[in-house]
């Protein structure tokens, strides 16, 4: 599961980036765009998004590294970006629902940023997967 995962991730997390790095360059052409990117508060609403996709990317794509000079190392991380994808995905979907804009070009892919991330998220958060402390409340792993 976690092989699949890490595939999924790489995907979305490098499409994080790349997606910003292609808006913020003015590279979508008006009629490619899903939302009227012209109107301020649409403009606005999409790089929201910015604070919480580049740190997911980010710390998946750290968590794919670490993960592949140690296995376990990113794992961490890994949960930590999973999440914040999902919260990502569950923001947009909210907003959508709001304003009552079903449509299935923003639907699927936000679907997806929810749904993806859930069997790992809950095989990391509920196993033995995570390092763990032996000690009392507070103590640091590796420490």
């Amino acid at each position: 599961m976690l092989r699949t995962t890490k595939a999924l991730m790489l995907v979305t997390d490098l499409g994080f980036l790349v997606y910003f790095g292609v808006t913020g360059l003015g590279l979508i052409p008006p009629e490619w765009a899903f939302a009227d990117y012209d109107n301020p508060l649409m403009a606005d609403w999409n790089w929201s998004f910015l604070w919480i996709d580049l740190p997911a990317g980010v710390t998946g794509l750290t968590s794919l590294w670490l993960g592949r000079r140690r296995q376990g190392d990113g794992l961490p991380l890994m949960l930590i970006s999973l999440v914040l994808t999902m919260a990502s995905g569950l923001m947009a979907i909210a907003f959508w629902t709001l304003r009552g804009d079903f449509s299935l070009a923003w639907w699927i892919p936000n679907l997806y940023l929810v749904l993806f991330p859930i069997p790992a998220v809950a095989c990391l958060a509920t196993s033995r997967i995570l390092p763990r402390t032996s000690g009392g409340a507070g103590e640091v792993a590796g420490r």
